[in-house]
């Protein structure tokens, strides 16, 4: 997959160097409960790909020796490896600030009615997928049946006391696109969410994150399928704001997968793209034996999702620099305009 995947041929994307390591991002596995068009993991019920305790051990023990203070855990669903509650009992039990990125309808499964108390036990903080407020737009990318599931389970964690600045426990959503466009402006759909949401279910949340949808694995698939690969790099280079460099997520993450691999962020995991681009990849056993995490970080032509318009990461936009603007032309893709 990586000689042909067409994101790895050579790229012109500017090179990007890393300051600080503060998150550990943890890929648990990509077993989910669904299975999203829009996912970049490919995750889905039949993926058997878990990280096992021993590497959850390992991880903690580099993000102690590197000076981490953010844990950030994601999937498929994280919940699903038998290993979830440890590791966030123990990772908390060490004062790291924990983070996990919860589809909402995990909760709604049998044998996963304990997720909504656990992590409010815990304080952690739940960045939950709700890629659009209506139920047609997220039964279309998500499948039938979820934004109800969705809702269902963000009114159970706002029971909990998610999203009230009284209690201090944080609920964030993600917005995705539905197809292969830029998102709206962030700050602007937060507000639509807010209303919507608030007046038709009585839900209240912290922030919304918009993201944009990266095109590897699943999503990329699709578009090669259909013909739109090369329209939407088109559309995410000609986007490309020089200034979203200075934030992106990559900077101060480093992204692990369930076998130990350490990668300079979720999208290089995915491609296989190790640091540095070496034929060998890096493991947290590595950095616990002396070696140094790399400060040039790999770059290849998906990086222009996380730099085009507003730019996009794990903790959403990266400027409020507005993406609005847009039409669509006769490919069906949202193109720019002046």
């Amino acid at each position: 997959m990586r000689d042909s995947w067409p994101l790895l041929k050579d790229s012109d994307f500017p090179s990007i160097r890393r300051n600080r390591l503060d998150t550990l991002q943890l890929n648990l596995g990509y077993l989910c409960n669904i299975a999203c068009l829009h996912c970049h993991v490919a995750a889905g019920p039949n993926r058997t790909e878990l990280m096992s305790r021993e590497t959850m051990e390992q991880a903690l023990a580099v993000a102690e020796r590197h000076g981490v203070q953010t844990l950030d855990l994601t999937g498929g669903s994280p919940e699903m490896n038998p290993e979830f509650r440890w590791l966030v009992k123990t990772a908390v039990g060490r004062g790291l600030h924990v983070m996990d990125r919860l589809n909402p309808t995990i909760m709604k499964e049998p044998g996963y009615e304990w997720v909504g108390k656990f992590l409010a036990e815990h304080r952690i903080e739940a960045i939950a997928s709700l890629p659009c407020y209506s139920a047609e737009n997220v039964d279309a990318q998500r499948g039938n049946g979820v934004f109800e599931a969705s809702i269902s389970a963000l009114k159970e964690l706002n029971q909990l006391g998610y999203g009230d600045p009284d209690t201090g426990l944080v609920l964030n959503l993600v917005y995705n696109p539905l197809g292969p466009s830029l998102p709206p402006p962030q700050q602007a759909l937060e507000a639509d969410y807010r209303r919507f949401l608030d007046e038709h279910f009585g839900i209240r949340f912290n922030q919304l994150f918009t993201l944009t949808n990266m095109p590897i694995k699943r999503f990329g698939a699709v578009l090669l399928a259909k013909g739109q690969f090369e329209d939407y790099m088109t559309l995410l280079k000609n986007a490309y704001r020089r200034d979203n460099l200075k934030a992106v997520m990559c900077r101060n993450l480093i992204s692990v997968d369930y076998q130990g691999e350490v990668y300079d962020c979720d999208f290089n995991q995915m491609l296989g793209l190790p640091p540095e681009r070496s034929d060998k990849p890096l493991r947290l056993s590595d950095l616990l034996d002396g070696r140094e995490l790399p400060e040039v970080i790999s770059v290849a032509d998906h990086c222009y999702g996380c730099t085009a318009g507003q730019g996009s990461s794990c903790g959403g936009a990266l400027s409020d620099a507005d993406t609005a603007g847009s039409e669509t032309g006769e490919s069906g893709l949202s193109v720019r305009v002046a």
